[in-house]
């Protein structure tokens, strides 16, 4: 690993590695820094991304991590514990205690699922406790689905799962009961309302068979929903004035940025979950390429400037 770089992408996912990729395509010198906690590492399989459908997440990685390398870029492993401005580069401070420079960056660190403290949910996760039913939805499909209530947008979770099975549960979990328009809506659709606080999730034999009230009553279920609140991974540029802020969704906090990537922060972009709570695979990955885009052409015009700068001078 050299010390120089033009661009540093930070995070190791689908947007950091299509983010190199696209950089690396345009002969620029570019470090990849993963930390190796992929969000998806749970999953069995990639889902809703056209091609690689099913593909474990681990292989994915592989896979676009040689991609990025068979085009001259680097990947190393790794955290990132701060970053600065450094004159016109940025400093990088790794967990190892080493340095590395860039022109510019490209943050692309995910972001954590923080889900209620309720016993066999976060060993389930990623498993028979899903978030998406685009992500998982299928996979779960006639189940005696459990949605467990977390935020204000249990209802609507609660109303895609129903597409996915005509058996599904609503814990309420202390969150207030539904009214008006959305308590009609679950009413028709048939979806029983629980109101008694949750204890915990049953496990048989190594699968989801119920969740279990305060009361002691089991409630039969084979798989369980739940919101997390998503909380992106960005505390290493505090340094450089970005924190992340609250998502107008309500679903959690996210580095603000632009359509391009480009944050407030001048030579800084971001893309995938860490700006955009939502976005799965394939859009994360999209917005990678598109920033590494960017980024490549915001160096070219530096470059020009500065070469016809020194022409004139």
């Amino acid at each position: 690993m050299e010390n120089n770089y033009e661009v540093i992408v930070i995070g190791g996912g689908a947007a950091g590695l299509s983010g190199a990729l696209m950089l690396a395509r345009s002969r620029r010198s570019v470090l990849v820094i993963d930390a190796g906690a992929p969000r998806n590492a749970p999953a069995d399989g990639v889902h809703g991304l056209l091609g690689r459908e099913g593909m474990p997440p681990l292989e994915l990685v592989e896979r676009g991590r040689a991609e990025v390398r068979g085009y001259g870029g680097e990947v190393e492993q790794g955290s990132v514990i701060d970053a600065v401005r450094d004159g016109d580069q940025f400093a990088v401070t790794l967990g190892d205690g080493r340095t590395v420079r860039a022109r510019r960056l490209l943050v692309t660190t995910g972001l954590v699922d923080e889900i209620p403290d309720v016993p066999g949910l976060r060993e389930r996760w990623g498993r028979d406790v899903v978030h998406c039913p685009y992500c998982h939805g299928w996979e779960i499909r006639d189940q005696a689905i459990g949605v467990l209530a977390s935020g204000p947008m249990s209802v609507h979770q609660t109303l895609l799962f129903h597409q996915l099975s005509r058996d599904v549960t609503l814990f309420l979990n202390g969150r207030p009961h539904p009214e008006g328009d959305e308590a009609r809506q679950l009413a028709a659709l048939g979806v029983r309302i629980v109101e008694d606080p949750v204890a915990a999730i049953e496990v048989t034999q190594g699968q989801i068979s119920g969740v279990r009230l305060v009361s002691g009553t089991v409630v039969p279920r084979q798989a369980v929903a739940v919101a997390s609140r998503m909380v992106a991974r960005a505390g290493f540029l505090t340094s450089l004035g970005l924190k992340p802020v609250d998502h107008p969704s309500g679903m959690g906090e996210h580095i603000p940025a632009d359509a391009t990537g480009r944050t407030e922060v001048p030579g800084v972009w971001a893309a995938g979950n860490v700006t955009d709570l939502s976005a799965q695979v394939g859009s994360a990955a999209a917005a990678g390429a598109f920033a590494g885009a960017q980024i490549n052409f915001d160096l070219v015009a530096e470059d020009a400037r500065a070469a016809a700068a020194a022409m004139t001078s």
